[in-house]
């Protein structure tokens, strides 16, 4: 046999056992997460419900993928996270390795890996979803890889560029300024964030609950940013403590713009400022970052026995649950559409339903009534049906003639969204801003109409996932770099 047809026979040889192997990763079923009892999650509110992934879960799991050629997980994820290398480096038992090639383009690996909708983007490219199966759980490895190295204490630290003396000033702490801070601090800037709040953190703290995202979790992440030497001010509020010309004075050569959407919005209806009624903002920030609730803190908040949260995002999960854990007897998610319209997470409204929350879909609250202490007593609703799509592609919400109940209610948390931080954008002179009050951008380079200003987020967005502002923390970091690189 010539040497031409050793080859092609090895060849051969060699492309049976891939079609094998690949066959035997396609069989594998998806790992299931481990979750604590619903009854006992209720019980203790701040324990979290996912418990993660233990080592050999994690690595047969990652045998699943395939490692494709053109890997499409990664055009799905907002912030280009090299998925197949951490992944195969999980399955070979290099954990730290993975986490390190997370760091090299997510600033919060352990953050993401919870509360990021996979789903909807990395998953959703998987291969395994052009075969009818499961996705790689991508998000499930990010999380374990972030885990295994806050609990091993091998920290992965990324490369920092040598210092170049040039300062950067970050305006909020939340998902977007941390990971513009990372990028720019690893580019050799010196970088300041600034947090109108007393703690770090933005929105991962004062609006998710720890049942989702122990504080602690984000506490290890800031610590990681400050490792490679970012910095970090809080109780000072841009626009009022410093305006916009005073971090100019001060000698920051680029400033980035990331102060969220903290305006609650509600629906101006009948009854609306009637006692008892409040937005779900008011109420996750009182209980998750101000301690409303615990025993070694007066923080107050309003209590209730009939609690109803109007929505159907991620928020209004998170407030519904929370009220669950509050010591509600019922509670309720009221939401216009129908359920397979609602914008939360499916894991979400799973864990709620597992917990007994009540979704009444198809309902509309059109005017609340109060008793004669001027609380809320009942919740009046207009039954709705689905009509044609409207801008979204959702199917408009009609309401249904003569179909109206009452519900008793003595707390009603209206979760219906949130509008622009208007301090930024309103003292600002020469900045170009919408109609909706968010700060206008170059998409591209996440650039204002004032050159050094970039910006990003919700803020921007007017509402984002925290994987959506991270990419723009990332995008608005590569640009500026690149903008002070030419000066």
């Amino acid at each position: 046999m010539d040497n031409n047809n050793i080859s092609r026979d090895a060849q051969w040889r060699i492309a049976l056992r891939e079609q094998a192997a690949a066959k035997e990763r396609t069989a594998r079923t998806r790992v299931k997460m481990p979750e604590l009892d619903p009854k006992y999650r209720v019980e203790h509110r701040l324990e979290e419900v996912n418990q993660g992934l233990s080592a050999e879960m994690a690595q047969a799991e990652a045998f699943r993928c395939l490692d494709c050629p053109n890997p499409q997980c990664i055009t799905g994820c907002p912030v280009g996270i090299n998925i197949p290398a951490f992944i195969k480096n999980i399955e070979r038992g290099e954990f730290t390795e993975a986490a390190r090639v997370i760091k090299l383009t997510s600033a919060l690996p352990a953050v993401c890996g919870r509360v990021c909708p996979q789903e909807k983007q990395c998953e959703s490219r998987c291969i395994h979803t052009k075969m009818k199966k499961e996705p790689v759980a991508i998000g499930y490895l990010e999380r374990f890889a972030a885990d295994y190295e806050r609990n091993s204490g091998k920290t992965a630290l990324p490369e920092v560029a040598s210092a170049n003396g040039i300062k950067i000033a970050v305006v909020g702490s939340g998902p977007a300024g941390l990971s513009f801070a990372g990028d720019m601090a690893k580019n050799g800037y010196d970088v300041t964030v600034f947090e109108a709040l007393h703690e770090i953190g933005g929105v991962l703290k004062y609006g998710i609950p720890e049942f989702r995202l122990p504080n602690s979790i984000v506490d290890t992440e800031i610590d990681g940013l400050r490792a490679i030497g970012v910095k970090f001010e809080k109780d000072c509020i841009i626009g009022k403590t410093i305006t916009i010309d005073g971090l100019h004075d001060l000698g920051f050569k680029g400033i980035f713009v990331a102060s969220g959407a903290g305006l609650p919005r509600f629906m101006n209806i009948p009854g609306e400022n009637l006692n008892g009624i409040m937005s779900s903002n008011e109420y996750l920030t009182r209980i998750n970052l101000m301690g409303a609730g615990r025993n070694d803190y007066d923080t107050p908040v309003l209590m209730g026995k009939n609690i109803a949260v109007i929505g159907g995002g991620n928020t209004a999960m998170d407030s519904v649950r929370t009220a669950l854990r509050m010591g509600a007897d019922r509670a309720m998610i009221v939401y216009r559409r129908s359920e397979d319209e609602m914008p939360a997470r499916r894991e979400e409204i799973k864990h709620a339903k597992e917990e007994g929350v009540e979704f009444m879909t198809l309902h509309n609250p059109i005017e609340y009534i109060g008793n004669e202490n001027g609380r809320v007593s009942t919740m009046r609703l207009q039954r709705m049906e689905l009509g044609e799509p409207d801008e979204s592609g959702r199917r408009s919400p009609v309401p249904v003639e003569g179909a109206i109940i009452d519900v008793p209610v003595d707390l009603v948390i209206v979760s219906v969204g949130v509008s622009p931080n208007p301090l930024v954008p309103n003292s600002v002179k020469g900045l170009e801003v919408s109609r909706r009050h968010t700060i206008v951008v170059d998409e591209a380079t996440m650039q204002s109409s004032i050159p050094d200003i970039f910006a990003g987020g919700d803020i921007v967005r007017g509402g984002a996932t925290v994987i959506l502002a991270m990419g723009d923390g990332r995008r608005a970091a590569e640009h500026m770099h690149k903008a002070l690189s030419d000066k």
